[in-house]
């Protein structure tokens, strides 16, 4: 998975799917954000669980927040600057884990 920018296109495009799951935009456009919610704390905390094992796959690790039921993740490739491939390939891992609950 490529670790270049996303040019502006190429951004606009993964958004569109993204967007419509809750990710957003920011940091002037160079990280996405999504604020995932569940039931209690274990299912947030499963979720970060299984999420930790694909971040581990891709060799690509979130900054998140977790408190009780919410886990605030932020993703941006720090060493690009930026957006990139796999920000948006981990973003719909997360989004998949979520969704089989």
């Amino acid at each position: 998975m490529s670790r270049q920018l996303l040019d502006a296109v190429m951004l606009q495009e993964a958004m569109v799917a993204l967007s419509s799951n809750g990710w957003k935009l920011v940091q002037e456009d160079k990280a996405i954000y999504k604020a995932f919610v569940f039931k209690d704390f274990s299912e947030a905390f499963g979720f970060m669980s299984r999420a930790a094992l694909d971040a581990h796959q891709l060799d690509h690790h979130p900054e998140w927040f977790n408190v009780y039921n919410k886990v605030n993740v932020t993703l941006n490739t720090h060493d690009a600057g930026g957006i990139t491939a796999l920000d948006i390939e981990l973003a719909n891992r997360m989004d998949a884990i979520q969704q089989k609950g």
